[in-house]
C-alpha cells in the first residue's frame, strides 16, 4: 500500500550520513590542527569556516557532530585538553547559532543574502564571547580571558570570509543528498 502521506525518509545513520559527517569532522579537524596561529591562552585557525558553511550544506546532526568531535580532537591532540569541555559545548551553539537564523531546512537560502551573513556573525560573536569566558574561568580571572579577545575577534572575521568561500566553491559542485535548497 502506497500512500503520499507515507512517504519513505532516508535513515539518520546511514553509512552515507556517517561517512560524511565523519568526512567534516576530519575536516573541521585538519583546518582546526594544522594552521594555528598562536594566541593567549590557545591558538586561532580556519576550522570555524568549515563549520559555518557545513551547516549550509550539511544535516545539523553532521554538522553538530563534526564541529563539536572535530575541535574537541584538535584541542586533545594540539596539547590543549583542559579545553576539550568547552569546545564541546561552543562548537555545538556555533552550529546551533547559524542553524537557527538561516534555516537551511525550510526551504532555499541564497549565500548573499542577510540571514546567512547574520547567521555566521552571531556564531562567530557566540566564538568570541564564551571562549572569552571560559579562559576566564579557567585561568581564574576575566583578564585572562580577555587577552584572548583581539585574536578570536581577528579569527571570526577570516573564519567567515573563508566560509564565504568554501559555500561558493560548494555551490559549483553537484552536491546531492545531504544539503538544502539554495538559491544561486
Amino acid at each position: 500500500m502506497h500512500s503520499s502521506s507515507m512517504e519513505q525518509k532516508a535513515p539518520v545513520f546511514s553509512a552515507a550520513n556517517l561517512c560524511y559527517a565523519a568526512v567534516l569532522t576530519a575536516l573541521v579537524f585538519i583546518l582546526t590542527f594544522v594552521p594555528r596561529i598562536p594566541i593567549p591562552l590557545g591558538y586561532a585557525h580556519l576550522g570555524d569556516a568549515v563549520i559555518f558553511a557545513s551547516v549550509l550544506f550539511s544535516s545539523r546532526r553532521q554538522a553538530a557532530v563534526a564541529a563539536s568531535i572535530g575541535s574537541a580532537l584538535s584541542d586533545l591532540i594540539g596539547g590543549f585538553p583542559i579545553w576539550i569541555v568547552p569546545t564541546l559545548i561552543i562548537k555545538f551553539v556555533m552550529v546551533e547559532a547559524v542553524f537557527l537564523v538561516v534555516r537551511p531546512d525550510k526551504g532555499p537560502w541564497k549565500l548573499t543574502s542577510l540571514k546567512v551573513f547574520l547567521g555566521f556573525l552571531l556564531s562567530a560573536v557566540w566564538m568570541v564571547v564564551s571562549y572569552t569566558a571560559a579562559g576566564g574561568f579557567l585561568y581564574g580571572s576575566l583578564e585572562a580571558g580577555l587577552t584572548m579577545v583581539p585574536g578570536l575577534i581577528g579569527e571570526g572575521i577570516v573564519n567567515m570570509a573563508a566560509a564565504y568561500a568554501i559555500a561558493a566553491c560548494f555551490m559549483r559542485v553537484p552536491f546531492r543528498g545531504y544539503g538544502y535548497n539554495l538559491k544561486r
